[in-house]
């Protein structure tokens, strides 16, 4: 988390540790990324059980049973951990359209790092009134911001492509987090309920059985 800080305020030193770094992707998902998508979704659930979230349509602030916010950052994790992996996989392919050579790795170090700021952004999510795509539209600006300067150091594109691979990177960012945020962002606010979908009834049931 204080990285994800650090990446905010001082972007390009932090990329420069970053490349000096030379992290695998073994200890960047392990030591970096998974506890702070677990901290945020933590946080987050914390939250939604104890001060609840305000539903437009019932016009009140609904608490959520812990089985269901147990069943749903669960169900939000997975997603956020498969969204880095996919755009991870998207860019190092985008990289080799404009003739690069550069590895799985490079790639998911710059979707890992690049979207720090979004998942710091979601510790906001903890306050009963704030709005999901609020977070998530601040955190993912950030995001593009930062990844303007940290996606040439760690990719080393060519100067004639770098800008290029640059939008189009951060377009496959913006349409995959938004994506996840529609889906998770409809059952938070009431637009959906899990009553209707049998995947969300599976996993339910399987978590009332340990009585949260």
């Amino acid at each position: 988390m204080i990285k994800a800080l650090l990446l905010i305020l001082e972007p390009g030193r932090v990329w420069d540790r970053v490349v000096r770094a030379r992290r695998g992707m073994a200890f960047i998902l392990t030591v970096y990324l998974l506890p702070m998508i677990l901290i945020a979704t933590l946080v987050e659930g914390w939250g939604l059980a104890h001060w609840g979230k305000w539903q437009s349509r019932l016009q009140e602030i609904k608490h959520f049973p812990m089985n269901e916010v147990v069943a749903y950052e669960l169900v939000q994790f997975v997603l956020l951990l498969a969204t880095i992996f996919v755009c991870a996989q998207f860019i190092r392919t985008i990289c080799r359209t404009f003739y690069g050579h550069q590895t799985f790795t490079q790639a998911f170090t710059v979707v890992a790092y690049g979207l720090s700021p979004m998942f710091l952004l979601k510790l906001l999510d903890i306050a009963p009134t704030m709005h999901p795509w609020v977070t998530w539209g601040i955190g993912i600006t950030l995001s593009v911001w930062i990844l303007y300067q940290g996606l040439p150091r760690v990719l080393l594109p060519d100067p004639t492509h770098a800008f290029g691979l640059y939008l189009v990177s951060c377009i496959v960012l913006v349409l995959a987090t938004g994506t996840v945020r529609v889906l998770t962002g409809l059952y938070l606010l009431g637009n959906v309920s899990v009553s209707h979908s049998y995947l969300a009834r599976t996993i339910l049931q399987w978590f009332s059985q340990f009585h949260f």
